[in-house]
């Protein structure tokens, strides 16, 4: 029987959503419109990738994802605050998100830039509640909390937001730095995503390292692939403006090695994403046919 990746979606997906209604502060609860804020963009329909890719590499080796769950979420919640962030009139200065009006045009800069500190503050509180304690080894759960604190900072995330805003404009990039700042500001996160989903599930070192080096492939993969979907795509398909990036002149893969090498190198990327998984079997189905969702996707 083929895998059916649509299905495994909606039910990773509603999981996922079920436990992210649960951690997330109420909106009823003050202050009432910080907390709706915080609701907005994480309930605004993102395609939930990482914690997807996160319980799909628990899966792969013979993990509970029920015990994985909480850093499934707190890997969206600080997924969303960086959006939430990277859309604010001093960065991307974006109007819309997943289709719908950004968050700062909904609640106003303040609000939003706090609802993205909570959101990155309420990751933590989760990683380190009764709960996830009471469920997974502590050795774990501290390697978790390290893996996603590392991915989000100066040396992972936000490293690669601050080059990448530093390049707009720039006519001289090379392909070194537009790797870097992918790598960093998309890669870090997926890249953390299966780490810690393999961590979870209890990998040994050799597992590790392959899932390992699957998130680093794939993470260049996906904003390669997002690079191309700016150009290509339309609006209503990417529910932001189309064409972004290159209004802004940011630095992308198509406009160093153009966009038929960019399309070359996402597809050989995939196939060493998918090398990777060999020694997995019919375990890592799930993980290949999300990478290949990756690079098909046209949103």
């Amino acid at each position: 029987m083929s895998f059916d990746l649509k299905q495994y979606i909606k039910d990773r997906c509603e999981l996922v959503d079920s436990r992210l209604m649960m951690a997330m502060p109420s909106d009823t609860e003050l202050p009432f419109s910080l907390h709706k804020s915080m609701r907005y963009s994480t309930f605004a329909g993102g395609k939930r990738l990482r914690p997807l890719l996160l319980l799909a590499a628990c899966e792969a080796v013979d993990g509970d994802i029920s015990a994985a769950l909480p850093a499934a979420c707190a890997m969206e919640m600080v997924h969303t605050y960086s959006l939430i962030h990277d859309d604010l009139p001093a960065m991307d200065n974006d109007d819309f998100r997943r289709g719908n009006p950004t968050n700062h045009k909904v609640f106003g800069d303040a609000v939003a830039i706090l609802a993205g500190d909570a959101l990155l503050t309420q990751a933590f509180i989760l990683l380190s509640s009764p709960f996830f304690a009471s469920n997974v080894p502590h050795d774990r759960i501290l390697a978790v909390i390290h893996e996603i604190a590392s991915a989000a900072g100066s040396r992972g995330m936000v490293g690669g937001q601050v080059v990448d805003m530093e390049c707009e404009g720039k006519n001289d990039l090379d392909l070194p730095t537009v790797q870097y700042i992918h790598t960093h500001k998309t890669g870090a996160l997926i890249k953390a995503s299966v780490k810690i989903g393999a961590i979870l599930g209890g990998a040994d070192e050799r597992q590790l390292s392959s899932i390992t080096r699957f998130g680093e492939v794939i993470g260049l993969a996906f904003q390669i692939a997002d690079d191309i979907l700016d150009i290509e795509g339309t609006t209503e398909e990417l529910g932001k403006d189309a064409g972004s990036d290159q209004a802004r002149g940011k630095a992308t893969y198509p406009s160093v090695i153009g966009i038929e090498e960019s399309r070359k190198r996402a597809l050989e990327l995939l196939n060493m994403a998918i090398e990777s998984l060999d020694s997995f079997g019919e375990k890592a189905d799930p993980l290949i046919e999300i990478a290949r969702f990756i690079i098909s996707r046209k949103s």
